[in-house]
């Protein structure tokens, strides 16, 4: 390999595609994505993808089964998505690529386990980009009602898609503004909340009043209704909420998504992990203890239907907690930043579907003209295909808007739930391969932490959410509540199946342990490696001021 192969985004993307009985290696030379994102590009992705209408809007359903037991399901779920983060760090920063769990899952698991983990990922941030648009209108309606909601969201649509059209390079820059802003924002409104709290605000001293009066706990919510013992709803309150507490998290693992176009994934894909999951902590666990405390969880604001604001903006836990606080211009502004925090997010929905499909198409479990990209390496028709189902968000436009916003929240939730069942079981047969190789996993570029014993919590425990996250649907039965809860899981059986089948055809063969799962001294970890370690990154040397200071911080 000459010098000039060994620089930075000249490597062939090295893919694999699974044959009927082996990984056949492929070269990509006209069909591959550009290795133009720096380490602080990935970390804004994950944040830009993370902090959007999970945190700014959906957190009014853990505030309302009580503060404490919102706080304590943030923490639970915190630990779920450090274990995840981990796991998929490991793995991506060995061998990085693009949709890398999705190629974990077919390479470590099965070509069907991939096909199912990936369309279903896909499925998840397709669905995540609908529920986004169709939420920017509704944030612009705290403001004015004089344009359609359907105009703002079909703007958008266009605005977002044709941002996802450009260089990667620029794409990257232009969402690290934008996230830089959420995150001021964000640490903004935690110092405001904080004073407030101290009684700077119209109501003095707030501390823990209302976790005193109307109490820390909830009052069991909707169970009431079915169940008499107050302890046992609001453990159900609790467990309900943990669902919206998921969807909040989704998009910590876009840094696995984003590793096949980094340049030096091996230095940038770890320090974008290890920071990552700490500014979510930050974020997620200080804003719902502070919401806690300025919010009373049975706050009429919180519920559009008990406030008669039909501004949906106007139940975001940030803007109740600062109309609370007395500080009505504020809420303007920061209505802004939601609104500003949303269009970013549907910004990294399209990004991490489109390069989903890149990764399908290059594993052979989609068709191959999701390969096409641009001469600046944008995979086109994939983003245009996932884009394509943001028109979902005009169902909104219906009556029933905010049953619409649940469907899609819960939808999308059990599906990125999924995804990180399927990325810790793709973790544990990696180390289980190591194991049995007698290789060491202090060699790894990247080891993660608590392992193998965090990548066996984060399967059984995401495995059991799955199947009991939509318990709340047998509680007054219907048909329309039980397929909103369990269309993920059943879309999921359905693909693997049929994969499973085509794979390896409708005969005895199918029914073997070997179809199922890929032995262990089968599974190839090796290709790809190589190339990765024969690569000299050229390292940019920082020169301006902002440079040298996010360098020390990274």
């Amino acid at each position: 390999m000459s010098d000039a192969e060994k620089t930075v985004g000249s490597p062939k993307d090295v893919q694999y595609v699974r044959g009927d009985d082996s990984l056949s290696e492929i070269q990509v030379e006209v069909n591959e994505v550009q290795r133009n994102l720096k380490a602080r590009h990935i970390s804004m992705i994950a944040l830009g993808g993370t902090i959007g209408t999970g945190l700014f809007i959906s957190t009014k359903g853990p505030i309302a089964s009580g503060p404490v037991m919102a706080l304590i399901a943030y923490l639970f779920i915190t630990t779920l998505a450090y274990s995840i983060t981990q796991s998929l760090g490991e793995m991506a920063t060995y061998i990085p690529c693009s949709g890398s769990f999705t190629q974990f899952a077919a390479r470590f698991g099965s070509p069907a386990l991939g096909c199912a983990n990936g369309w279903m990922y896909w499925f998840s941030w397709a669905i995540t980009f609908s529920l986004e648009i169709s939420v920017v209108g509704q944030v612009i309606q705290y403001w004015t009602n004089a344009v359609p909601l359907a105009a703002w969201i079909s703007m958008f649509w266009v605005i977002v898609t044709c941002a996802n059209m450009i260089p990667v390079k620029f794409y990257g820059e232009i969402e690290f503004w934008i996230a830089s802003i959420k995150i001021i924002a964000v640490v903004g409104w935690l110092i405001y909340a904080l004073c407030m709290v101290c009684g700077a605000g119209k109501t003095g001293p707030v501390g823990f009043r209302y976790w005193r009066n109307p109490g820390p706990w909830g009052d069991g919510g909707m169970f009431t209704k079915y169940i008499h013992n107050l302890n046992t709803c609001r453990f159900l309150s609790w467990l309900s909420s943990l669902i919206s507490a998921l969807f909040t998290f989704q998009g910590v693992e876009l840094v696995g998504v984003s590793c096949g176009e980094s340049a030096n994934p091996r230095k940038t894909v770890p320090a974008a992990i290890k920071k990552v999951i700490w500014r979510i902590v930050i974020f997620y666990i200080l804003s719902i203890f502070f919401m806690g405390l300025l919010i009373p969880f049975n706050d009429p604001k919180l519920d559009p239907l008990l406030s008669g604001d039909p501004r949906f903006a106007a139940s975001s836990p940030y803007i109740v907690a600062i109309q609370n606080s007395g500080t009505p211009v504020l809420a303007d502004i920061f209505n802004a930043v939601i609104f500003l925090a949303i269009v970013s997010a549907a910004n990294s929905n399209v990004y991490s579907g489109s390069r989903i499909l890149y990764g399908l198409a290059q594993v052979g479990v989609a068709p191959k003209f999701f390969l096409r990209v641009t001469k600046h390496g944008i995979p086109y028709i994939a983003v245009l295909f996932t884009a394509a189902f943001g028109s979902l968000g005009y169902m909104v436009l219906s009556n029933g808007g905010n049953t619409v916003f649940n469907w899609l929240l819960n939808i999308t939730a059990v599906a990125g739930l999924i995804t990180w069942v399927n990325i810790s079981f793709s973790h544990i047969r990696f180390m289980n391969v190591l194991k049995s190789r007698n290789i060491s996993r202090d060699t790894l570029p990247f080891k993660a932490s608590w392992m193998p014993w965090s990548a066996y919590y984060a399967f059984v425990l995401g495995f059991m959410l799955v199947f009991v996250q939509g318990f709340t649907c047998f509680y007054g039965f219907s048909a329309s509540t039980f397929f909103t809860a369990y269309i993920s899981v059943i879309l999921y059986a359905f693909v693997w199946v049929v994969a499973h089948f085509y794979y390896n055809g409708l005969n005895k063969n199918a029914f073997t342990m070997r179809s199922l799962l890929i032995p262990l001294d089968e599974i190839d970890i090796d290709t790809g490696v190589r190339e990765i370690e024969e690569t000299v990154w050229n390292e940019e040397v920082p020169t301006t001021f902002f440079g040298k200071v996010w360098g020390l911080l990274s």
